[in-house]
């Protein structure tokens, strides 16, 4: 007999789809939208450097000189652009992080299960509703099993309802109420599965109808944006007083108010720190974008902080370390073993194929689980020409597994029988349970299953009942279940895992393995991966008899936590924390949630994990591989480290400028730096720590060195030191250029040509020395940085044309220099920071000593 047209499970083409989506738009809400580049230009309009150039240029035309003016504002529009540049790249990084973070929906199309983001379903697609997802769209449903909704997003009530399958007649109902076929956008799938057909998208969901938007949440600042604005609105105020004090001190000992502001918008300039929160934005958002690329998707920014500092990382089995491709490998029945590895192209014996048939029997029919797909591939491989295949039974119910009760059954009616099958799998405890054998025959087969996990397998029991009643009973316990045998799974590794974990041991990451398995079966992975405190185990059992003292006591020694349920996860974080430990956690369902929210970083499985999980979660596995855990945070360090470069660079750099805008007007020298000055500096300083300091690739013992301490600072002692030193040494050799060069009869127009072209190079030394704290500049110059090349050659440039173009070098008020100026420059420019690079030699001859010794 052939199905209802409304039961075609076969889902549209990929072409219908697209067709679909361009005439009826995508399935999404109205929400905020990318800004714009006028958007972004007005913002920059409202900058502090922004105003004050612009005010330079009009006190250069209120002294009469136009052409400094107009070169001044002409930098106005060089910055700008610099800007919005950067500004436009932070905005497409988070543009494409927000396509990825889009809830994920798994759709029929051609006969083919595909996962798509939810904004590409379109009207008609069979979209497959998996226990822990949010529905993506209004639709109705085909098939289901158990299948109950929370739809308190839309009719406010917090009990979940009951669905059942549509019987192909039109119906017009509103959310709520029990077994109606309807499922709606935004609901919640609390329990079981199903299959429904899209009816509605978009604008035209019931979501849509009653006026619910989406609007792009504003986040909280993270500890890294609130210390950096802190800082900033102290240098901030302290430049506002010295802006006052340079003003006043001008207009009166030289008696020219003017030329005084115009000192003071310099100091300003060189004082107002507006780099910090701009980079750390755009380190934060690429940094986030770079991490998606490693297939880590971040869904809390603060998680990039975090990274680096995590001291314990806590990581499911099954999936993460393993390949979550489960293949049979060995079966007991009939008190005896059968290798199905070691016997592949033989038939298997009959006193296993009832232990076969019912094993296929107790899973879905179209199965997403990796072990009933294996179980099933057997059955096609070993049964297919026997009785034991039961294609025209009918499944009447289905009893689910529960927190009580590790084990479900199906009840099957066969189509000439009056008897109902029931076909139970699940925990062997659970199904040895259900059986009610005796304690010597349960004794006797716990050594059974003891074998297999000692070969690192995971076991699970099968049992048979029969029923004749009319009405089924509640629980599963009310059969009479007959044992029937044991099968073993192999789960492979990842052959990635133990290069991983290796690398997590070098930086002082310890790893715990949870699963619900067997300790026997994890301490076999644990020796295939070199699991360090592999022998210290800890069962689900043992953890219920604990207190929250003796856990936390117990899991600093702890290497496996097996036959854990989901709920007990949460113990173990808050166990873990109150050890003082920076914990990450993994976890896909939705019993996970509360353990990924309460840990330091939650990480969600992107392909097997349920919504409610990512929901939870700091960060999303795209590819549920452990090895990304790993990249993620070696990548997390590595933002942190470039960071701290950046940011110390800024500031190193801002103090000679600082200095020698303020130390002239204080001992009444001429000035050596003008606004024109500082904004050529800006070409320089806003590309470099925004761009180039963000795309150096990561020190060479970034994974060789402990975690960074939860609650350390940016602009820790260390980091302070090293710029303050490196900013005055800079200060010190330019004054002293500039002084020499006065008192040798130059002119303040040629000390100011040299003491800003030893500036220039000073600036461009600081660059290179701070690529690398590590390695010196001759070394670091072998790793690739592409926009650090067009930084150094473009500053070179117009270094060149403002020193031997009269026009410009008018404008700068400089004279032109010699070669043997030039050489001077030069060579004073390198010492200014050769003594960070002495540094750095001397630490890495150390280093090398005490590894020989």
């Amino acid at each position: 007999m052939k199905p209802p047209d409304y039961l075609d499970l076969s889902g549209i083409t990929e072409k219908d789809a697209q067709e679909r989506s361009q005439n009826e738009g995508y399935n999404e809400l109205p929400s905020s939208k990318q800004r714009s580049v006028i958007a972004i230009t007005l913002e920059v309009f409202r900058e502090p450097m922004f105003i004050l150039l612009v005010t330079g240029g009009i006190i250069y035309f209120l002294l009469g000189e136009p052409q400094e003016a107009l070169l001044l504002l002409s930098f106005v529009f060089v910055v700008m652009g610099i800007t919005i540049y950067q500004e436009r790249k932070t905005e497409h990084a988070l543009e494409a992080l927000k396509e990825l973070s889009s809830p994920r929906a798994l759709v029929i199309r051609c006969g083919i299960q595909k996962r798509i983001a939810g904004r590409e379903i379109v009207r008609e697609d069979i979209m497959i509703l998996k226990e822990g997802d949010r529905v993506a769209a209004d639709a109705i449903v085909l098939q289901e099993t158990n299948l109950l909704i929370d739809e308190s997003l839309l009719t406010g009530e917090s009990v979940p309802v009951r669905k059942s399958a549509w019987n192909g007649v039109a119906l017009t109902v509103a959310p709520g109420g029990d077994d109606l076929p309807f499922v709606y956008s935004g609901s919640l799938i609390i329990q079981g599965q199903g299959i429904a057909k899209v009816t509605a998208t978009g604008t035209n969901t019931e979501i849509g109808k009653i006026g619910k938007t989406l609007e792009s949440l504003k986040p909280e600042p993270t500890p890294l944006q609130q210390e950096t604005g802190d800082l900033v609105k102290k240098i901030a105020l302290i430049g506002f007083f010295l802006f006052l004090i340079i003003v006043f001190t001008y207009g009166l000992v030289r008696n020219d108010w003017l030329n005084g502001l115009l000192a003071g918008i310099t100091l300003a300039m060189a004082i107002l720190p507006e780099e910090f929160p701009v980079v750390l934005t755009i380190f934060l958002a690429l940094g986030a974008w770079r991490m998606s690329r490693k297939n880590v998707l971040t869904r809390k920014i603060t998680a990039i902080e975090t990274l680096g500092s995590a001291t314990v990382l806590c990581v499911d089995k099954t999936g993460t370390l393993t390949l979550n491709r489960m293949r049979i490998k060995k079966i007991f029945a009939n008190n005896d073993f059968y290798d199905l590895e070691m016997k592949r192209n033989e038939s298997l014996p009959e006193q296993f194929h009832e232990l076969v048939e019912y094993s296929i029997l107790a899973s879905q029919k179209d199965p997403f689980d990796p072990m009933e797909k294996a179980i099933k591939k057997l059955g096609e491989y070993k049964l297919s020409n026997t009785p034991h295949i039961h294609y025209d039974w009918n499944l009447i119910h289905e009893y689910p597994l529960s927190k009580s009760l590790l084990a479900m059954s199906h009840v099957w009616q066969s189509p000439n029988g009056q008897d109902y099958i029931i076909a139970s799998k699940g925990a062997p405890e659970a199904i040895l349970d259900l059986c009610h054998l005796s304690p010597s025959q349960i004794d006797d087969l716990s050594k059974k299953i003891s074998m297999l996990a000692n070969e690192g397998l995971r076991v699970i029991a099968v049992a048979k009942a029969s029923f004749r009643k009319e009405q089924l009973p509640s629980q599963q316990h009310a059969f009479n279940f007959l044992f029937l045998g044991l099968i073993g799974l192999e789960d492979p590794i990842r052959s990635s895992v133990p290069e991983a974990l290796d690398e997590c041991y070098r930086a002082g990451i310890r790893i715990i393995m949870i699963t619900g398995d067997y300790p026997a079966t994890a301490q076999n992975i644990a020796r295939q991966i070199k699991l360090q405190q592999a022998t210290e185990v800890i069962t689900g059992h043992e953890l219920t008899t604990m207190n929250d003292s003796e856990l936390q006591n117990r899991i600093k020694s702890i290497g496996i936590c097996a036959r854990v349920v989901p709920e007990q996860k949460l113990r173990i974080v808050n166990a873990l924390k109150a050890n003082g430990e920076i914990v990450a956690m993994t976890g896909d369902g939705i019993n996970d949630a509360p353990a990924l929210k309460a840990s330091n970083i939650g990480i969600a499985m992107g392909g097997r994990g349920t919504d409610v999980a990512r929901e939870a979660a700091s960060l999303v596995l795209l590819d549920d591989d452990f090895s990304s855990i790993v990249a993620a945070i070696r990548m997390g360090r590595r933002i942190f480290d470039n960071l701290q470069k950046a940011m110390a660079y800024i500031v190193s750099i801002h103090i000679p400028i600082a200095g020698m805008s303020l130390i002239p007007v204080l001992v009444n020298w001429p000035l050596v730096l003008l606004p024109v000055h500082i904004a050529f500096l800006q070409l320089i300083i806003d590309p470099t720590c925004s761009i180039v300091f963000e795309a150096e690739p990561e020190e060479k013992n970034i994974m060789d060195r402990p975690p960074r301490k939860q609650h350390e600072h940016l602009f820790n002692r260390n980091v302070l030191v090293i710029s303050l030193l490196q900013g005055l040494s800079v200060l010190f050799i330019i004054l002293t250029i500039f002084f020499f060069s006065l008192n040798s009869g130059r002119g303040a127009s040629e000390a100011r040509a040299m003491t800003f072209t030893t500036l220039i190079i000073a600036n461009l030394g600081l660059i290179l020395t701070n690529r690398s704290w590590l390695t010196t500049i001759p070394s670091s110059l072998a790793s690739h940085n592409r926009a650090l090349g067009w930084v150094l050659g473009g500053a070179v440039l117009f270094l060149a044309l403002v020193l031997y173009v009269p026009f410009l070098r008018g404008l700068f008020r400089f004279k032109i220099l010699h070669p043997n100026d030039l050489f001077i420059c030069f060579s004073a420019g390198i010492i200014s920071i050769i003594w960070f690079e002495f540094l750095k030699t001397i630490k890495n001859r150390e280093k090398k000593t005490s590894l020989l010794l």
